[in-house]
């Protein structure tokens, strides 16, 4: 399953859950090359990408999404 199916299952889903969710993405230059974001503050889900209130950023970045601990999305094991 690829980074935008999961961020609208959970958007959309009957649980929910896109606030709770947790997002680890590329971020050249940040410790160990990875920044995370709390879903509650993902404002938008686009076709290419996902917005904050701060920047849009391109779901091919995601490395992992994380809902109350549960990996539902690994780049690694995709």
């Amino acid at each position: 399953m690829f980074p935008r199916e999961v961020l609208n299952r959970l958007k959309w889903g009957p649980e929910g859950g896109l606030e709770r969710a947790v997002v680890t993405y590329l971020h050249r230059g940040a410790p160990n090359d990875e920044l995370y974001i709390r879903g509650s503050d993902i404002v938008e889900l686009e076709r290419s990408f996902f917005c904050t209130a701060e920047s849009k950023i391109p779901y091919h970045r995601i490395r992992r999404i994380e809902l109350d601990g549960n990996v539902l999305y690994d780049c690694k094991k995709e």
